[in-house]
Order: structure tokens, then sequence, then C-alpha cells
């Protein structure tokens, strides 16, 4: 069985954090989503990949969510967080999910050998 991936995990924490905050009004909640979820990645970057890179990982998740609140300021909150997303799920990708022989792209049809 393959991996889960944590890119999208890690992206979608950022999203999913902000739109509950931004829909529900409660910062606190939406931080609990962020929590959540990046607590889940974490945890798998450690057993895959030990506690560096896990630690590399958190940190700059923690520098991603500092970064939209200041990119936030000049070009607007939804894409000050799709950006910070999209940039943890690039260096998620290739810090750890690459190397955990998670899927590289899309499914190829292999004929049976014989």
């Amino acid at each position: 069985m393959r991996p889960i991936p944590t890119a999208p995990i890690a992206a979608g924490s950022l999203i999913a954090g902000y739109a509950v905050a931004a829909g529900t009004g409660s910062r606190p909640l939406g931080g609990l989503v962020l929590l959540i979820g990046g607590g889940c990645c974490i945890g798998m970057w450690n057993r895959r990949h030990g506690v560096r890179t896990a630690a590399r990982l958190a940190s700059a998740g923690l520098a991603a969510f500092i970064l939209s609140h200041v990119l936030a300021l000049a070009i607007g909150a939804w894409p000050a967080v799709l950006l910070v997303s999209a940039a943890m799920a690039l260096l998620a990708w290739t810090q750890a999910d690459s190397r955990s022989g998670a899927p590289a792209g899309p499914l190829a049809f292999r004929p049976p050998t014989r």
C-alpha cells in the first residue's frame, strides 16, 4: 500500500483553517482545524523521515501561516492563503512525499507481463 501524500493535507489544512475562521468568525476554531491537519502531517513526516524533516516542514508550515497574514495586507486574504498553501504543498511534496513512494503522477496502463 502506498503512503498517503501529505502535500494536499498540509495545503488543505491552511485553506480549510482559514475558511472555517472566515466562515464562522471564530479564529480559534479555524486554528483548531489547522492544528489537526498540521499535527497529522507532522506525525507522518516524523514516522517516514525522522524528527529533522518533520521539524523542518512544521517550521515551514508555521512560516506559511505567518506569511499569509503579512501577504493578506498587500494582496487580500484568500489570495495570500492560496499562495502560501501552494508553496507549502510544493515543499511537502519535494521534501517528503516524493521520497516516500507516494504516487508521482498520473497512473499509466501497463499490460501484464508474460
